[in-house]
């Protein structure tokens, strides 16, 4: 298993992702947007922590199914607030280093109006090839 990533020089610089990551694997795993949603049934009110939750929920799919973080080779989060998102930027590196470490798959940040329930400021879903590895 194999991992290749593309950031071609003609794109703007990167923090925290790639442009593009091309994995091969036996198995792909498609996880549906997670919450900050607890398994107690409780939600964070703060933006982090919501985002930190939802990480863990990811994370707790992902090895579910026998699988790592280099594993992920898309993020997609949306966040009901882009300036709340923004301005937790530094908290939200910091609880996705616990979760991913220092793995950055290609990821799109988007806007939305509102998720399921009211108080959620951020969903996250993810897609992995289990099995990849990046290269060394």
């Amino acid at each position: 298993m194999s991992a290749k990533v593309f950031n071609p020089d003609t794109l703007p610089a990167l923090a925290g992702y790639n442009h593009g990551v091309e994995l091969s694997g036996s198995r792909i795993l498609f996880i549906a947007g997670q919450t900050g949603l607890s398994a107690d049934g409780t939600v964070p009110a703060a933006f982090a922590e919501q985002f930190g939750v939802a990480l863990a929920n990811v994370r707790a799919v992902l090895e579910a199914a026998g699988g790592t973080a280099e594993d992920i080779g898309r993020l997609t989060i949306y966040v009901t607030d882009m300036t709340e998102y923004l301005a937790a930027r530094r908290k939200l590196k910091d609880a996705y280093r616990k979760h991913f470490g220092r793995h950055y798959p290609a990821m799109s940040a988007v806007e939305v109006k509102g998720l399921l329930f009211p108080e959620m400021k951020v969903e996250i879903e993810a897609t992995a090839v289990l099995g990849a590895k990046r290269p060394s």
